[in-house]
């Protein structure tokens, strides 16, 4: 069911009852600096605070990783929640009342909200059950299995509310049917329940197994996996598909590895609920599990949200399920791996062994695992691995196979560095420790990779590539105009976004010279300024600048656009300076425009006249010379202007 649109009075009175420092508070421990509170940042790893959150413009800016936004998007970010799941805690916390944009969806919508609230509220019951049956009697052989077979302490048992569903078929169901009083209905899209083949009522899904509740990102249990206490199939049976729980998009653990991920700017992935358990009770917090299925893009990039180096670390079993799985989430997330958006490895534990089997066999096993971590290869090199295991070289067939194989994996590299790498490590493996054949084999390799583009590939959408360094006929490198326009349009929009009182002389600056925000990103900012600077001027009596926060809503719509701006709403000491001088920045900024635009009309004109045959166009030829003449004049008036304003200004002052 399509949620209905929230009313925009709901998300504006959120806004204004939420304060941004109460809400971060409880992800961050700021402290006061001046009118404003700073703290290490939650979304990168650092020992010097750089995040600052101003509770006089309800927003924060982390100056080292450029995160920034208001209560609302650092709570999307933060919880990875949708904006409307925020708006909607929000509203709850501050007793906002919910409002649609059409009157007739408001019950449609409250019963939504009623649905996943008693799903949340049924499935926290079930928890607290099943872990209140792990210590009775009926569940003494589950605790005895915990604690002898699985080493694991009471402080972990715990942290990770494990359980026991008992061995009867209609437990859970006369416990929160017929004791708390839930419909049937409710527990049945829980997942706790499933109706008899007979037609004839209810029986419990899980049953004598032992259970492992499965949170979301937030800690709240949406789902459970339960491990059965005896010889039988299923081993491990998960709840099925609910409004709450999608196992595609789900990771065990990760409310448990999420800090431990950003302060080790690393994310492991194992296999199975007691790898992940075993590892988190060892002191290795970084370590969520997959839930039995090839570990998804949704997947990867929640993990990717909490790791700035974006290092991925797979720690499959070795056996040959274990390898098949690498190798389908490997598949799965090609495309980010091989443009390089995550750095993928793959561990294999010596002797086959499982996480856990690892950490219980080896003394000092933590110390040792974390070494492995280390030294555990590419992506690339453990698949170019995989090909050569098993085979025998000396087999032409097979030789030729795998050197077959092997072009395939480095022929989807976009890098020619990172082909001429693996070209020679494939190379080495294919010589068998025969060196004279190095050099042949690598030759052989390079005619068979077919030829690929050399310019590194963009790692994000967010950032902006400079053009070519080619020089016009005026010493002005083209690469110059770019980063005068870069410079020029952020002086301009800065102060237009911080210094109301100078909006009309940017504006008019503009329109009297015809100039144009050239820069897409800034081009796209100006549009929604345009289009939100007469709302933000009725709500000047509410809020001293609401520009920026009417902007900052803009994150919801356009969050590529968004992020590429997003610096421009924050002030450091050195943009401070700036401001204060306004009237110099403005018009040595106009200048910088229009002396691009002015050189970009010479050269059109300087083309046009070479091209010119004076015995036919003579009258053309002329108006073109006369045009450079007044353009190289223009351009010169504009560079003594630009060099006077900017004698005091340092920020433009490498043209």
């Amino acid at each position: 069911m399509q949620i209905p649109r929230l009313h925009p009075d709901t998300i504006e009175e959120v806004k204004q009852r939420a304060d941004i420092v109460d809400v971060i508070s409880e992800y961050v421990v700021l402290r006061k600096r001046g009118k404003d509170y700073v703290g290490l940042c939650p979304f990168h790893n650092e020992k010097t605070p750089s995040f600052s959150v101003s509770p006089n413009k309800q927003m924060y800016y982390c100056f080292g990783c450029s995160a920034g936004g208001n209560a609302i998007k650092f709570l999307m970010e933060a919880g990875k929640q949708s904006f409307n799941d925020v708006i909607l805690d929000l509203a709850r916390r501050y007793q906002v009342p919910i409002q649609t944009l059409e009157p007739e969806q408001r019950q449609q919508l409250q019963r939504q909200l009623s649905l996943r609230e008693q799903l949340y509220e049924i499935l926290a019951l079930a928890t607290t059950f099943y872990q209140h049956a792990l210590r009775q009697p009926q569940g003494q052989q589950a605790l005895e299995y915990l604690q002898s077979q699985r080493h694991l302490s009471e402080a972990t048992i715990q942290q990770f509310q494990l359980g026991y569903a008992p061995a009867t078929w209609e437990t859970i169901h006369r416990y929160l049917v017929e004791q708390k009083g839930k419909p049937v209905q409710l527990v049945e899209q829980a997942g706790l329940i499933a109706p008899r083949k007979s037609g004839d009522g209810y029986r419990d899904r899980f049953h004598d197994r032992l259970m492992i509740p499965i949170h979301d990102s937030q800690g709240r249990v949406i789902g459970f996996g339960g491990r059965t206490l005896k010889d039988e199939q299923p081993k491990y049976l998960n709840s099925p598909e609910t409004p709450l729980f999608d196992k595609s998009k789900t990771l065990f653990a990760l409310d448990k590895a999420r800090n431990g991920i950003s302060k080790q700017d690393q994310a492991v992935v194992v296999e199975g609920y007691f790898d992940a358990i075993a590892l988190h009770a060892a002191g290795i917090t970084n370590v969520v599990a997959s839930l039995g299925t090839a570990l998804s893009i949704d997947q990867m990039r929640q993990l990717l949200r909490y790791t700035d180096s974006k290092q991925i670390i797979l720690n499959f079993d070795a056996d040959q399920a274990g390898t098949n799985a690498a190798q389908r989430a490997i598949g799965e997330i090609a495309d980010l791996a091989y443009s390089g958006q995550v750095q993928l490895r793959v561990l294999n534990l010596p002797d086959g062994k499982d996480a856990d089997e690892f950490l219980s066999h080896h003394t000092n096993a933590a110390t040792q695992y974390q070494q492995l971590l280390l030294n555990s290869p590419l992506w690339l090199n453990w698949q170019i691995n995989q090909l050569v295991m098993g085979q025998d070289l000396k087999q032409a067939d097979q030789f030729q196979q795998v050197a077959q194989e092997m072009v395939k994996l480095i022929n989807k590299l976009e890098d020619v560095n990172q082909q001429s790498y693996y070209i020679n490590y494939c190379a080495q493996l294919l010589s068998q420790g025969q060196a004279k054949l190095v050099p042949l084999l690598v030759q052989n390799l390079q005619t068979q990779i077919k030829k690929v583009r050399t310019t590194p590939i963009t790692k994000s959408p967010r950032l902006i590539q400079k053009p070519e360094k080619q020089h016009s006929p005026l010493n002005l490198p083209l690469g110059s105009e770019h980063n005068l326009l870069e410079q020029a349009e952020t002086l301009l929009l800065r102060i237009y976004l911080h210094c109301p009182e100078y909006r009309q002389t940017i504006i008019d600056t503009l329109d009297s010279k015809d100039l144009l925000f050239s820069l897409s990103h800034h081009r796209f900012l100006w549009q929604q300024i345009l289009e939100l600077q007469i709302i933000a001027d009725k709500m000047v009596s509410e809020s001293p600048n609401p520009l920026i926060s009417l902007l900052q809503d803009r994150n919801i719509q356009f969050p590529d656009q968004m992020a590429q701006v997003e610096h421009l709403f924050h002030l450091n000491e050195k943009y401070s300076e700036d401001i204060i001088r306004a009237p110099l920045v403005i018009r040595a900024a106009a200048a910088c425009l229009e002396m691009v635009a002015q050189e970009k009309h010479r050269r059109y004109c300087l083309e046009q006249w070479q091209k010119l045959d004076p015995s036919t166009d003579l009258k053309r030829k002329e108006y073109y010379c006369q045009e450079l003449y007044a353009a190289n004049r223009r351009l010169k008036e504009l560079e003594q202007i630009r060099k006077i304003q900017f004698s005091d200004i340092t920020e433009l002052s490498i043209f």
